[in-house]
């Protein structure tokens, strides 16, 4: 059994400037968006310049951190804001619900859509295979703040570890790992090699939602639950009610797209 490195959630100060390492992972994942993105627009131009990409990306940080925010207030913590209203506004302590995140995306880049008269299916087929990735690096910030731990494990199990911020010392399922594993690393490889070759639009949003919708659905069975608007739920969390219709509507999608194509 293993025991929780313990990091320092700070990774280095400058005079009264703290940088929190999961200030750094967001970092990563924009920059890593950035150089993916460059690569896209090389090797398949003509949907988009440089310039554009860059504005992308602003408007995709608004959309993450606007929809995040909002995410946590109005699926997982409705109660405690709505008491303490002023503390929505307080990110720098934490709460981001990748859904709300998700819907705050999609939400800008509706808007860049419009501004640029682009197809909004277009922009998202191009930058699904840019968002595991750093979806992953923000999943391994939680693992190094020791958040969003696993639920208890069976002690045998060789990776099982100890967090001492979950208050009980059990041995659980180090689960900010799986979510690295699956929705990082085996997503990315496989939207990258899906949308490698042209496909029909809206395709890859769909492979998209059904890899992630899935994913996050198993990985759910290995992570505490969060408490949400259904409350803390064993059996069905929050995170997976979120995450059905994320598949349902990928299925319908991908089904819509190739039956396009065939007409």
């Amino acid at each position: 059994m293993l025991l929780h490195p313990q990091f320092d959630p700070v990774a280095f100060s400058l005079g009264p400037l703290s940088v929190r390492w999961y200030g750094l992972m967001y970092l990563v994942a924009f920059v890593q968006f950035i150089l993916l993105g460059r690569y896209r627009i090389r090797s398949r131009p003509g949907l988009m310049t440089v310039t554009q990409l860059d504005d992308l990306l602003f408007y995709g940080m608004l959309g993450v951190i606007v929809g995040g925010r909002l995410g946590q207030v109005l699926f997982y913590e409705p109660g405690h804001y709505l008491a303490n209203p002023a503390e929505i506004l307080a990110v720098w302590k934490g709460g981001m619900s990748f859904h709300g995140g998700f819907l705050g995306v999609l939400v800008a880049m509706g808007l860049w859509s419009r501004k640029h008269r682009i197809a909004w299916l277009d922009v998202t087929d191009f930058i699904a295979p840019l968002v595991p990735l750093g979806l992953g690096a923000g999943r391994i910030g939680n693992f190094i703040n020791g958040e969003l731990w696993g639920r208890v494990a069976d002690a045998n199990l060789p990776w099982a570890m100890m967090f001492p911020q979950s208050g009980d010392m059990q041995p659980r399922h180090p689960s900010q790992l799986y979510h690295v594993g699956l929705e990082g690393i085996a997503l990315f490889v496989i939207l990258w090699l899906y949308a490698s070759t042209p496909r029909p639009r809206g395709a890859t949003s769909g492979v998209f939602l059904i890899g992630y919708g899935s994913f996050r659905f198993v990985t759910e069975f290995f992570r505490e639950p969060d408490h949400g608007i259904f409350g803390q739920s064993y059996v069905v969390s929050m995170g997976q009610w979120l995450s059905l219709p994320m598949v349902l509507i990928g299925i319908a999608m991908l089904a819509l797209a190739y039956r396009r194509k065939s007409l």
